[in-house]
């Protein structure tokens, strides 16, 4: 790709480019920092004729269109992978148990990365990601859904932090995020609006995927851009594999229409986050595999990461916490159901594994594969231990503080892995794929919540497969390294608003020479109040909560206990050495405050479900300060964070409708398999249901059918908790004002019903609340209005 002319002209003075270069990313023996491409204010300014113009055409000189913005000489394509809740010893290119074969001949072509770490949790993680700034920097400093109104905690990723893709955007390339999106606040997630920090207003052209931070597998509510296309409805449907037709079809499509402009494609499945779903024949194939149990798949993962120098040879298997049982413990229930939960995950892991290799192989035809980076980076953060201690059948059970008991799931356990729920194995197993590390996802104060594996393969830039690269990396590296590589240099301004600097380094040199000096020597990491420090070999840890505990009382960080670990002798932290150097460790722990009120990580919040609540947290809400809402007609995709706050108050729901007689189909709905409730018709009667987070579910119907005709149809829920949460009400169901109806709803969902599910009127988007219809369950009939009345 050559510049423009226009590009030539708009470039900075040669020391301003470096400059500001050099504090994005390392000079390269190829291409000196003072000649790259590129201006340090973006956007570039419009062209205009700068000729003579006369009184017609035939006196004037020849006109000149503005000329497109051209990408620098040489700027490779970029493929960037980013897998969900993904532990380091769960697939075979690390050792696990889990089959891989996609990512072992990606790895076989490329680089593996052994000491690359993420911030613990899915939304910070992609925040640093995109932006190349601290997770509490670009403000999330968590999931958006537990957002608060400090910096750090806003969930708004700000203007002063603007994305490598759109800073990719503006200097010639074309731009597609493909799969989850969980950096836009959920309060700005519906068909309102507004879009600035949906994906098209981050820097993508393109965007498909689904809006949460997890979503059914077989009945996601999907996104094309900023127009809801809802829930595919056909036989075999699985995400991974739409994710993965689209990404290619996009590829095509730029092939077919534009095949010199570079691109940026990046590709985040929702796997293998929960629920945890795969084909029946692919779950089949498992059977059996993982009867050994997870102190027994520690022991044959650790082995195999020596025996491939995953690991170092002395590296020291990390011993199970006091708190998760000994498999061997097990009684003969839990030992078969939390097989077939490892199984279904382990099915889950192969799948989308399969969908990204079809990319991946489709990549390699294009005709300029060679040029390709490719950027596959195995988990957001480690294996997630939001099951609890039995795996549930309802991740959302755990973020409603409930932890589900074998005696639960035993009955239902041919059901796993369906779209019947929202499955998730037990904490063991999440402990167990993070061989050879201690703890699991949340948890950033030790490896085991932070250190996952990245494979680089860039045929243009470096020949070398099959090698491994250990220096030390976060994932703030991701996004200068990506814009080192195409000679672009660090803008200081981005649309009118300056930037930040980008925190990150490039670590291209690292793809060279795999004795290459380290760019990252220390690095603070937070989430939850789990805190730890890392700098020049040395870890300080300090561990807050098991993340197995969704109860999180009293806490006191002045007090909390310290580790300390010598991460260049001890790859797997087994050696706290607190107590052989104190000095040390109080180093440390003063650097880490430092750090955390440099990045905005303070104040510290340990709270956990309770900061779901909109109203308890001050969130911004589209329903909020309101009492009524008027629905007039189909209505459906509204997220939960914009809809009317239905849990622990009384609410009615009241419809106008003209039906015929056995009237099918759904009038109101909020949740799904979840958690949630369902205001329905079902051959002419009238039904509530409440699904209290796939434990129970309660049911009220009317005691005659509604007839053919003009009705007014009403579910009435009178709360009897006070100011208690998720305690018991009732119901009364009534036609035209006459009550047909009422029953007991023994307890209720207190904190969230989904991270995906919507509100739907006439229809349901989603999973059923209930066996008792199938999704979608359009309205039979004529649906003038509905009327949702809240009562505090």
């Amino acid at each position: 790709m050559k510049s423009s002319k226009l590009f030539r002209s708009l470039l900075v003075l040669p020391f301003l480019a470096a400059s500001c270069g050099a504090s994005a990313h390392a000079q390269t023996a190829d291409v000196p920092l003072a000649a790259r491409d590129g201006q340090v204010t973006l956007p570039y300014a419009e062209q205009k004729f700068r000729g003579n113009v006369g009184t017609t055409y035939l006196n004037a000189d020849p006109a000149e269109f503005p000329a497109p913005i051209k990408a620098p000489e040489g700027a490779p394509n970029v493929l960037l992978v980013l897998l969900d809740d993904v532990g380091f010893g769960q697939f075979d290119v690390t050792g696990g148990g889990v089959p891989s074969p996609a990512l072992d001949e990606l790895a076989k072509e490329g680089l593996t990365f052994t000491r690359f770490h993420t911030t613990a949790l899915c939304s910070p993680t992609r925040a640093a990601l995109l932006t190349g700034r601290n997770h509490n920097v670009a403000g999330t400093g968590v999931i958006t859904e537990l957002a608060t109104g400090y910096d750090g905690y806003t969930g708004v990723i700000p203007k002063d932090t603007a994305s490598f893709a759109e800073i990719l955007r503006q200097n010639g390339y074309v731009t597609a995020w493909i799969g989850k999106n969980h950096n836009t606040p959920i309060y700005e997630t519906s068909a309102a609006g507004p879009f600035d920090h949906w994906p098209n207003g981050l820097g993508f052209d393109y965007f498909y995927g689904f809006m949460a931070g997890d979503t059914n597998q077989i009945r996601p509510y999907l996104f094309e851009n900023q127009t809801p296309i809802g829930t595919p409805d056909k036989e075999g449907y699985y995400l991974s594999t739409d994710l993965a037709d689209h990404t290619i079809d996009w590829l095509k499509r730029l092939e077919a229409i534009q095949p010199e402009k570079p691109w940026f494609a990046y590709l985040a499945p929702a796997a293998t986050h929960a629920p945890h779903q795969a084909p029946k024949e692919l779950i089949a194939k498992f059977k059996g595999k993982f009867d050994m149990g997870w102190d027994a798949y520690r022991e044959q993962t650790f082995k195999r990461q020596k025996e491939r120098g995953i690991i170092p040879a002395d590296t020291e298997l990390t011993p199970r916490p006091a708190s998760l049982p000994a498999w061997d413990s097990l009684n003969a229930d839990q030992k078969r159901l939390y097989s077939r939960m490892m199984e279904v995950f382990a099915a889950y892991g192969e799948q989308v594994d399969h969908e990204v290799g079809r990319v991946l192989d489709y990549v390699k035809t294009l005709p300029d594969a060679d040029n390709t980076m490719i950027i596959y980076i195995v988990g957001d953060n480690g294996a997630s231990a939001e099951g609890g201690f039995d795996g549930t059948l309802n991740e959302n059970a755990f973020f409603n503080q409930y932890l589900m008991k074998t005696e639960d799931m035993i009955d239902r356990i041919d059901e796993i892995g369906t779209e019947l729920h929202f499955n998730h194995f037990p904490a063991g197993w999440a402990w167990a794929v993070d061989t050879p590390f201690q703890w699991t996802k949340q948890v950033a104060s030790h490896l085991g919540g932070v250190r996952n594996p990245m494979i680089v393969k860039w045929p243009a830039r470096f020949r070398k497969g099959g090698e491994m690269r250990t220096q030390f990396l976060h994932v703030i590296d991701i996004a200068p390294t990506i814009l080192d590589a195409a000679h672009i240099p660090e803008p200081r301004s981005v649309n009118g608003t300056a930037q930040t600097p980008i925190q990150g380094k490039s670590f291209l040199s690292v793809l060279d020479d795999a004795k290459a000096e380290e760019v990252r020597t220390s690095q603070y990491f937070e989430m939850f109040v789990n805190r730890g420090m890392y700098d020049k070999g040395w870890w300080a840890a300090s561990l807050a909560f098991e993340p197995w505990d969704p109860v999180r009382g009293e806490f006191d960080p002045m007090k909390a206990k310290w580790e300390l670990y010598n991460l260049d002798e001890d790859f797997s932290q087994a050696k706290d050495l607190a107590a052989k150097n104190p000095d040390k460790l109080e180093e440390l722990k003063a650097l880490w405050w430092a750090e955390a009120s440099k990045n905005k990580a303070l104040p510290l919040d340990w709270r956990g479900a309770e900061r779901f609540s909109a109203e308890g947290t001050g969130k911004p809400n589209l329903a909020a300060g309101r009492d009524s809402f008027t629905y007039e007609g189909v209505l459906a995709g509204l997220p939960e964070s914009s809809a009317p706050d239905l849990k622990n108050k009384s609410f009615s729901v009241t419809a106008k409708v003209k039906i015929k007689e056995n009237a099918n189909g759904m009038i109101f709905t909020q949740g799904g398999n979840t958690g949630g409730w369902a205001f329905y018709l079902k051959d002419g009667q009238l039904k509530a249901v409440h699904n209290y987070i796939d434990v129970a579910v309660y049911s009220v119907e009317s005691d005659s059918a509604v007839p053919a005709g003009e009705h007014e149809l009403k579910m009435e829920f009178a709360y009897e908790g006070g100011k208690e949460m998720g305690k018991s009400g009732s119901i009364t169901l009534s036609i035209d004002g006459k009550a047909v109806g009422s029953g007991t709803i023994a307890k209720t969902t207190p904190f969230k019903y989904s991270l995906s599910e919507n509100q739907d009127v006439g229809t349901d988007t989603g999973t059923a609340v209930t066996s008792d219809y199938k999704a979608p369950f359009d309205f039979q009939g004529e649906l003038e209005k509905v009327v949702v009345e809240l009562q505090k």
